[in-house]
């Protein structure tokens, strides 16, 4: 009967090497003991009868993935995985790309290259950031540029040159 135990054990020592391997990167190494646990574990099932081997079988089919998935759903919320964890961006709420018809408002205007547009980059349209596409290529940052075409999303600019009084 200690066997069973014995079998019992090696399941549960397989769920926490399953669980230390989310946590701990070790290159797969803990995953090979948590595969020779189940695999022993099965192995002492079977031995006592076929019937309590495949029932070991499809307890460790069904334990395997929900463990691992529980893992995974706690991992984020633990501090070493916050600490490893990228966070998503946060975005502003003059972030959001600007409405077709708004943009269609731009045409013909004129703003200044806030970054080097090569070919894409933003721009400043009186006060209003602008993601722009240079019609020519390459556009340095601090030139004027005029709105020449608008199409969904995207603004199409062009360079101009700037009198001098």
């Amino acid at each position: 009967m200690w066997w069973l135990v014995f079998a019992v054990f090696l399941y549960f020592a397989c769920a926490a090497m399953i669980i230390a391997e989310v946590f701990v990167p070790s290159g797969g190494i803990i995953s090979i003991f948590a595969l020779a646990c189940v695999i022993g574990g099965a192995a002492i099932f079977f031995r006592h009868s076929s019937t309590a081997g495949w029932i070991g079988v499809v307890i460790a089919l069904i334990m395997i993935p929900s463990v691992l998935g529980f893992a995974y759903k706690i991992f984020p919320k633990t501090r070493f995985g916050k600490a490893v964890t990228l966070t998503p961006p946060v975005r502003q709420q003059g972030d959001a790309i600007p409405d077709t018809e708004e943009l269609k408002e731009l045409l013909g205007a004129v703003g200044v290259v806030l970054t080097p547009l090569r070919p894409v980059g933003m721009c400043d349209f009186s006060g209003e950031r602008v993601e722009c596409v240079a019609e020519g290529g390459y556009v340095d940052k601090d030139k004027k540029v005029k709105v020449i075409n608008v199409e969904s999303t995207q603004l199409t600019v062009r360079e101009i040159e700037v009198e001098e009084s």
